[in-house]
């Protein structure tokens, strides 16, 4: 890039626009981390029901961004860039002003829709406007560490927020910003590259019903039974739509997966690692929220120190992650990532929820920090060096995709978990801790009616009573059930804690086995492309990915030119 492109102001608005944009974003879809807490105690809500207020950004976000980035090269980014940002002052707008949980729900979706746009589109306006490749590393360097610092301090600023004022006012801050980035991107250059690219519809419909249905039925099954015949025919229809999409991706002539480089044996194996490695890191990260803040019922502030303490090595220790990446092999370094993120796992899992505390958690938070930090970088890394260069571009897409589903995965897949040991514990001892109490009848029913339709979650958030000693001091038809007896409130939260513990096992599980997998799996593959060490270290600044889809472009560099797809988190 010469100085003349480097100091034109187009350029720069450019620069700015892009990167701002992709720090909204991930602030909006990083700050429910901290506050689940807040939103159990705010609504009253059963696990479920939490669990929808992060599965609902990610499960939009993750349904449309590779139809966005097809969208933006057919029609223009620009105007996607904006509406992305209009999308998520209209989905932050409803979720500040939420007075119950399924407007919270609906302004989800908006925010990861909005989201799901800007992750692509900033990214491959910059691309579109550097034609160098070094300089063009360097502006995406900036572009992920924007992304990467959107993540860092949008938990602390909802928990600060949440603490010291309302969590309603953290949902303002991404309003005004997102506005600010709205006006900021009007400045930005447009940018299209519209030849050969077609929206590929039945794939785009087939993968968004299957990946909802799919979801909804993981999500919902933990409270209204695995045998219940709405979940039996969501994750019939999961299955059949997503089989579907397999079918229209292998026949149609420009595919929105590229589903042939699963042939490659070592970009299979990356994939596989992608969804499931990334699933273990969020589905720890969501079972420590969801312990402290809406189990333990520990304070935001403290959650958001946390989160701090995992973001902190992914933004620090990516250029000693690129220099390992080329010096050793990428295998051993993605191994060592999901060991620390198995260890991390395992020990959350022994904690006692009766006994532990938020300092409790450092430790492991920080082990699962650099273990992501080793393995989000060298997955892109295999996946382009594995095809290929002419196939880098689509590897690079198609692995930022798995990778966004397995963080979709996360906390759907441990709430389901959890959840579903939580209340099948609570359902075995309520009857027991009900007498204990010296309860009733109609306040037994009572407890058992609070317990059946809001799960454990719901009775471990309310308010304490001791025991009553005399029975005429229990609660009564003279003397109203507001409160719960200490037996059920212990009941409800060991139970809770046991069903997390679990879900920290599993995540630890899923991390060694996918450490195990690459170690295994990868030994003798040879790359067959070194794009990724020509284009610099810098575009391994993998706490986001470098996306996009070449086709059959003779120019393998002119990759970064005509990006069309998702960038990961």
């Amino acid at each position: 890039m010469s100085d003349t492109t480097a100091r034109s102001p187009r350029y720069l608005a450019t620069l700015v626009a892009a990167c701002l944009a992709v720090m909204v974003a991930q602030v909006a879809y990083s700050l429910p981390g901290s506050l689940n807490g807040t939103f159990q105690q705010e609504f009253n809500i059963s696990g479920a029901e939490l669990t929808w207020i992060s599965a609902a950004f990610a499960t939009a976000m993750v349904v449309f961004e590779l139809t966005f980035g097809v969208l933006g090269d057919m029609f223009g980014r620009k105007r996607l860039m904006l509406g992305g940002a209009g999308l998520i002052v209209v989905g932050a707008a409803l979720s500040a002003s939420a007075q119950q949980v399924e407007v919270m729900w609906i302004g989800q979706i908006i925010s990861g829709i909005g989201a799901g746009a800007l992750y692509p589109i900033s990214l491959a306006m910059i691309a579109a406007v550097v034609p160098d490749a070094q300089a063009r590393a360097k502006a995406i360097a900036l572009w992920a560490g924007f992304l990467s610092l959107g993540a860092a301090v949008s938990p602390m600023m909802a928990a600060a927020l949440a603490e010291y004022a309302s969590w309603r006012w953290a949902f303002g801050v991404v309003i005004a910003f997102a506005l600010f980035s709205l006006v900021v991107s009007l400045g930005a250059q447009d940018s299209s590259s519209p030849e050969g690219r077609k929206l590929d519809i039945p794939g785009q419909v087939t993968l968004a019903v299957g990946l909802i249905a799919l979801l909804w039925a993981l999500t919902q099954g933990s409270e209204e039974g695995w045998g219940n015949a709405a979940i039996i025919a969501g994750f019939v229809i999961g299955a059949l739509c997503l089989i579907a999409f397999v079918v229209i991706e292998l026949r149609t002539e420009v595919p929105l997966l590229h589903l042939n480089l699963f042939a490659n044996r070592a970009f299979a194996i990356t994939g596989l690692t992608a969804v499931v490695g990334m699933f273990a890191f969020l589905g720890t990260c969501f079972s420590m929220s969801i312990w402290l803040g809406a189990v333990q019922h520990v304070s935001p502030l403290k959650i958001g120190l946390l989160f701090l303490v995992i973001q902190g090595p992914a933004f620090l220790l990516v250029p000693l992650v690129s220099r390992l990446i080329h010096s050793v092999s990428p295998r051993w370094v993605l191994t060592s990532g999901f060991g620390l993120m198995a260890l991390a796992g395992y020990i959350c899992s022994q904690f006692d929820v009766e006994t532990s505390t938020w300092t409790d958690f450092i430790a492991p938070m920080l082990l699962l920090g650099i273990g992501f930090a080793f393995t989000v970088a060298s997955i892109t890394a295999v996946a382009i060096n594995t095809v290929p260069l002419r196939l880098a571009g689509m590897a690079s897409a198609t692995t930022n995709l798995l990778r966004d589903f397995g963080f979709a995965l996360g906390p759907v897949l441990v709430a389901a978990v959890a959840n579903s040991v939580a209340n099948g514990l609570l359902r075995d001892g309520l009857g027991a801790a009900a007498a204990q109490s010296n309860l009733g009848a109609a306040h037994t029913g009572a407890v058992m009616g609070i317990g059946e339709e809001g799960g454990a979650m719901a009775l471990n958030s309310m308010p304490v009573i001791p025991v009553p000693t005399d029975p005429s001091q229990a609660p009564g038809p003279d003397n109203p059930m507001l409160q719960m007896p200490v037996a059920i409130k212990e009941l409800a939260l060991t139970s809770l804690g046991s069903g997390y513990s679990l879900g920290f096992l599993v995540c630890a599980v899923c991390a060694a086995a996918s450490g195990v997998l690459t170690l295994v799996g990868l030994f003798g593959a040879k790359p067959e492309s070194k794009l990724a060490a020509d284009l610099g270290t810098d575009v391994l600044h993998e706490v986001a990915g470098v996306a996009g889809d070449v086709g059959a472009d003779p120019d393998p560099r002119s990759k970064l030119r005509r990006e069309d797809s998702s960038a990961a988190r």
